[in-house]
Order: structure tokens, then C-alpha cells, then sequence
């Protein structure tokens, strides 16, 4: 497989790295050599130093026989340019990054596949449904909707008060419990556990369930006395939050706080909704805070473009009561300090779009592949063939690679969680979460 990347921001090299540890041929443009080097050494890439709207470069790049080629320069312009550029020169695929929400408006005529790009990735709106999920459950770090909403997949912070912790999995998740437990992060390390593995004060731990098994899950955990949502804080007006207030359920309340005024007449321009408030002010600010009730706020969102800023101000609405804290977090080497300060749900729009394009690389029946920032993991959906080597025997006896477990399954329209003893049949879409295993790898077993 052979994908040319334009852009070596944030994006295009996290989507590098992510490329080259899958073995695929890459080749990343970008006019500035310097983002280029440090690539060049620790990855198995091919670098070009040119505007990537050169045809000479695309040329060099080898766009002709790309599978895939993908546009993520800061420059929605540049990105559709060179895309539609790749496009005639004989990319199969390309796919661009935008800024302008009206191009991927449902009703906005959609011209841009016949001009050549194929696919419009806006991190913003991406970024806006985590946050929106994280809302809709407050004790909960992730989820993640399996199978059209068959099965759910929850990430959750343990505390003592979980009456779970400490007991051997084997005795927790046999064939009849309505959970599965797939993998545990326990400080920097991840475990795909085992039957006499336990659950520690502190873990996070991701639960595959039913919708109608959630109740369960969360007095298990000690968590049946965490609120609902009904009153939201934003901090920072950027287009993750003008996405968040177009899509914030209705029986949800609405805070923007924005510490520019031109950037708050521009809000109130484009957020139309009578559960949404415009603020001016600083969200750092605690008698601001105070005055806007915090005391009464259940979530506390902090959007502003450092991430320094995010995470302070989500351990202050901690302090101030705030069960539930999302901060955008766009440097990548702050990620893990912010999961160990606990400051909640961590949202970065890079990876977030950067796991949607990788998505577009892979196989027909390998879908909706996720990278999950706090478990160094992927969770991804494949369907078994007819006598795959999956079919053959009970996923007990299957043999399958350290670092990889089976959560559930689809079959005829049903969801199920997944025991040793299933045997999964031809046809089955089976979820599977892998860490530090090759996706391709796994793969092979469903072909």
C-alpha cells in the first residue's frame, strides 16, 4: 500500500508515525525541511521538501500509484488544491482537511467528489461528538458506541468506593455477567488481562457491555451517586465549542465564557439557541466562576488553544466541586500528564482526525478503528469469513497474540458479549482490542 501525506503539522506526523509503525509506504511533503528531518531519522519514510500544490512534487511523491493520498496542512485551501491535483494525477483516494463546517453541511450540496476529493475531515465536529458523548455520562472517561449502539464500550476510573477492585476477573466476568472487562490501564502500562488478573483503585478500566446493562456497570464501579449533566461550562469560543452548542442535547444548559469580546458578537452570531449563553470573561477566573454558579455545574469544558490553561482550569473546577472535566490537550507530550493530574476526559483534535484517516486505509471488513489516546490501544471491528481460521475452534482455544482480546460480536443483528466458550461463526463482526499488536496481523485470522 503506498499514501502520500501533505502536511508535517501536528497531524501529518502523528499519522506518519502511526503509518510507518504499520509497515505502509509513505511519503509526507511539506515545504519546511526542519519538520522533515527528525522524520526522516525515526521513521522508515520518504520525505519530499516542496509545497505540496507542486506537481513536479506529487510527480516525485509517486501520487500516480497512490492508494491514498491525504491533505492536512494547516491551509484548507492548500489541502483542497493538492488533493484535487493528486486526484487527476492518479491518487485512487484522497482525503483533505477542512475549517469551513458548510462543506460537510448535510445540506450543502456535496460537489467536492466530483472535483476530486474523496473525503473532508474537520476536527472540529469530530472533536465535538467526544465531547458531547463525555457529557451524556458523567462517571464515565470514554465511550465508545460498538455496533451501531449493540454493545458499548466504556472507559472508567476505578475508586474504592467499586465493590469490583481486587477480585480476580475470572470470578467477575464469566459467561452469564452482563460485562466484559478488555483491558486495564494501570499507570503508563496497559493489560489485556487475564481470568486472575484484578481491578486496583486508581485503574481505568474499559467495560464492554449492553446499553441495558450500563445501570449495572455503574453501581459496580461506585458510581450511582454522580449527577446527570444538566448544566455544561465551555471556556474558549474556538469552533470545538460552536460545534459542541449546535449539537448540546436541549435539556442541557450552556455556558461559553470567552475572554475576547469580538470573538463573543461573533458567537452570539453564530449560535442560535436558547439553552446557550455567551460570556465575556476569563474562565480562569474564580469569582467569575462563582458568579456564573459553578457550585451547580456538573461539567466543566475547557477549550482555549494551551493546553497548560485547559488543564489547570479543569483541576480548579475539580476543587470547586465539578464532577465532570474534558480538557483539550493539543500537544501530544502533555497527554500522559494530563491522565495522571486526573483531570477527567482529554480531547485532542489531531489524533482524533488522524485515527479517522487511518480508518480509510484499512481493508472493507476492517472497521472503525479507534485509537484510544489513554490506553496506547486500537479497538476495531471485523467481519469472519467463511472458514477463517476465527470459525475453526472457541476463542479460548484460539491461540490469539499477547496483547489481544475479542470484546463482542454481531450476529444476525444481535450483540454479545463474547467468554472463552463462544464459538464465532462466518459472517460474525467481532470487535477486537489489540495493544502493540500489528491490525493487519489480526486480520489474517478473519480471511
Amino acid at each position: 500500500m503506498k499514501v502520500v501525506i501533505a502536511g508535517a503539522g501536528a497531524m501529518g506526523t502523528h499519522l506518519t508515525k502511526l503509518l510507518a509503525s504499520e509497515k505502509v509506504d509513505c511519503t509526507l511533503i511539506d515545504p519546511d525541511y526542519e519538520k522533515l528531518a527528525p522524520l526522516e531519522t525515526e521513521c522508515d519514510i520518504l520525505t519530499i521538501t516542496s509545497t505540496p500544490t507542486s506537481i513536479n512534487a506529487l510527480v516525485t511523491a509517486g501520487v500516480r500509484g497512490a492508494d491514498l493520498f491525504i491533505a492536512v496542512t494547516p491551509h484548507e485551501t492548500t489541502n483542497i488544491t493538492c488533493s484535487v491535483l493528486a486526484k487527476a494525477l492518479g491518487a485512487k483516494k484522497t482525503v483533505a482537511r477542512i475549517d469551513n463546517f458548510e462543506y460537510i453541511n448535510p445540506d450543502t450540496p456535496q460537489v467536492f467528489p466530483a472535483c476530486g476529493v474523496d473525503a473532508l475531515i474537520y476536527p472540529e465536529v469530530l472533536a465535538a461528538e467526544d465531547i458531547i458523548k463525555g457529557l451524556k455520562m458523567t462517571w464515565v472517561r470514554q465511550r465508545w458506541d460498538i455496533f451501531n449502539g449493540e454493545l458499548v464500550l466504556l472507559a472508567i476510573k476505578m475508586r474504592t468506593s467499586a465493590e469490583i477492585l481486587n477480585i480476580p476477573l475470572k470470578q467477575l466476568c464469566g459467561p452469564l455477567d452482563p460485562y466484559h472487562v478488555v483491558a486495564i490501564k494501570r499507570g503508563q502500562e496497559t493489560i489485556i488481562p487475564g481470568g486472575n488478573d484484578v481491578l486496583e483503585d486508581q485503574d481505568l478500566a474499559y467495560f464492554m457491555t449492553r446499553k441495558e446493562y450500563i445501570p449495572t456497570i455503574r453501581k459496580l464501579v461506585g458510581k450511582a451517586d454522580y449527577e446527570d449533566v444538566r448544566n455544561v461550562m465551555i471556556m474558549g469560543g474556538d469552533k470545538a465549542a460552536v460545534r459542541t452548542a449546535h449539537t448540546i442535547p436541549d435539556y442541557m444548559n450552556l455556558k461559553i465564557i470567552e475572554c475576547d469580546e469580538e470573538r463573543c458578537n461573533k458567537l452570539n452570531e453564530l449560535i442560535d439557541k436558547n439553552n446557550v449563553m455567551v460570556i465575556h470573561g476569563d474562565g480562569r477566573d474564580m469569582s467569575l466562576l462563582r458568579e456564573e454558579n459553578i457550585s451547580n455545574t456538573q461539567a466543566f469544558v475547557a477549550l482555549t488553544g494551551n493546553a497548560e490553561t485547559n488543564i489547570l482550569a479543569c483541576l480548579a473546577a475539580k476543587r470547586r466541586g465539578v464532577r465532570k472535566t474534558i480538557a483539550q490537550v493539543e500537544n501530544v507530550d502533555y497527554i500522559s500528564m494530563a491522565e495522571s493530574l486526573d483531570i477527567g476526559t482529554i480531547i485532542n483534535k489531531k489524533i482524533i482526525a488522524a485515527g479517522r484517516i487511518y480508518q480509510m486505509l484499512l481493508d472493507d471488513d476492517l472497521r472503525n478503528v479507534k485509537f484510544l489516546m489513554t490506553s496506547n490501544a486500537d479497538v476495531a471491528e471485523l467481519t469472519a469469513s467463511e472458514d477463517s481460521k476465527i470459525t475453526r475452534k472457541p476463542v479460548k482455544d484460539l491461540g490469539l497474540p499477547r496483547g489481544v482480546t475479542i470484546g463482542g460480536l454481531m450476529r444476525d443483528g444481535h450483540g454479545m458479549l463474547v467468554s472463552g466458550m463462544t464459538q464465532i461463526k462466518a459472517g460474525d463482526q467481532v470487535m477486537i482490542f489489540s495493544h502493540n499488536v500489528n491490525i493487519r496481523k489480526i486480520e489474517q485470522l478473519f480471511k
